[in-house]
């Protein structure tokens, strides 16, 4: 993937930036839940183990996610994208991800976002190792293999 640095908008993602932070805040203060979303679709994927209410939320939330991503590609250019490698690798890149977040209990929403905010000891130590896994996997995809 690469990034059209000529049209780079650091204020656009300053205010998308803003607009996450502010779902978790609101999310946090209306329902006391954490806007780590592999716990929101995991929530939603365990039918029988759900609380009473707890679907409807987790829904709504998911469902504000993909509508306002629909609307800021709407308004905003999205930018071009382009992806270099098969669907195989794409594939295990995602179940590499899952299992991730699995071991880890939790993403870098939960803990990156929230966790920090919070100012989580746990999320500090989950959001170093997510950034350094992605830093020296990067590093020998690119320039050892």
């Amino acid at each position: 993937m690469t990034i059209d640095w000529n049209h780079f908008t650091p204020w656009t993602s300053l205010a998308g930036g803003l607009l996450i932070g502010l779902a978790a805040v609101m999310l946090m203060a209306v329902r006391g839940r954490i806007a780590g979303i592999s716990g929101i679709v995991a929530g939603l994927l365990q039918f029988s183990n759900v609380p009473a209410g707890h679907f409807a939320w987790r829904l709504a939330f998911l469902g504000g996610v993909l509508v306002s991503g629909a609307a800021a590609t709407l308004l905003f250019a999205p930018p071009e994208v382009r992806i270099s490698v098969d669907d195989g690798m794409l594939v295990m890149a995602g179940l590499l991800v899952g299992f991730g977040t699995r071991m880890g209990s939790g993403c870098t929403s939960g803990h990156g976002v929230c966790g920090l905010g919070r100012l989580s000891i746990r999320s500090l130590v989950a959001t170093l190792s997510f950034m350094a896994s992605g830093f020296i996997t990067v590093g020998v995809l690119l320039h050892l293999l």
